[in-house]
């Protein structure tokens, strides 16, 4: 496997590129007490939780939302309401963001496209506009607002369309094997997988192998990046 000889655009995921999963935890916890309050019972485990996201992290398959349903609130069908209550908590707090994230955007800016392709509330844009990222974004794939979520080849080739380029000539960042890496490069994206938040906290040889770069955050993915780079001018 390799990256593409010529890169046009450079995609990347929110949660765990950009600013920790831990805010998407944080809000998932809160959601799920919520519907527990709402049913006149007490918080959900949280020695459970935790095992069920280590264990979703692990294996990189599986929706968590779905598995949480069906395990703490006892009603898989309740994972529409429990994406629906993690909404209304789930923020990005200034100061969260991974430095190394928004100096990659500064780097690659100017040589290729950027763009967000992340399963993301509307309120994100507002996060990356207070946190310097707002200059260096050509597209904005977040989707509450497009109307796709990932895996979807939808919302892949939704951002592609918006680059003007194909699949063999971009690139997607994320952090999850399953709705990131795999989707992107049954398209034949080129990917890179950063080994944070959501992904594995020890993954496999195998795992490793399926990007096209592993790296475990993004210090190096410029330097990696910008050589087949088409400058824009």
């Amino acid at each position: 496997m390799s990256l593409p000889d010529r890169i046009d655009v450079v995609f990347c995921d929110v949660g765990g590129p950009i600013y920790p999963d831990d805010n998407f935890t944080s809000a998932v916890l809160a959601g799920l007490d919520d519907l527990q309050a709402e049913r006149g019972l007490g918080p959900v485990d949280r020695a459970a939780f935790e095992q069920i996201y280590d264990d979703v992290r692990a294996t990189q398959a599986g929706g968590l939302r779905r598995t949480l349903a069906r395990e703490l609130l006892g009603d898989e069908s309740l994972r529409h309401d429990l994406h629906e209550r993690t909404g209304r908590h789930w923020t990005h707090p200034a100061g969260s963001a991974y430095p190394d994230a928004l100096e990659l955007f500064r780097t690659l800016h100017g040589h290729v496209l950027l763009g967000i392709v992340a399963n993301q509330e509307a309120a994100t844009i507002e996060a990356l506009q207070r946190d310097g990222f707002a200059d260096y974004i050509d597209i904005w794939g977040i989707s509450a607002l497009v109307g796709h979520e990932k895996p979807s080849r939808e919302f892949f080739e939704w951002a592609l369309d918006q680059a003007g380029t194909d699949a063999a000539h971009a690139v997607h960042i994320g952090n999850r094997l399953d709705t990131d890496v795999r989707p992107a490069k049954a398209l034949g994206m080129g990917t890179v997988w950063v080994t944070r938040g959501e992904a594995p906290p020890q993954p496999t040889a195998d795992q490793l192998g399926e990007a096209d770069l592993s790296v475990p955050d993004l210090t190096t993915v410029a330097a990696a990046l910008l050589p087949h780079a088409r400058t824009r001018g």
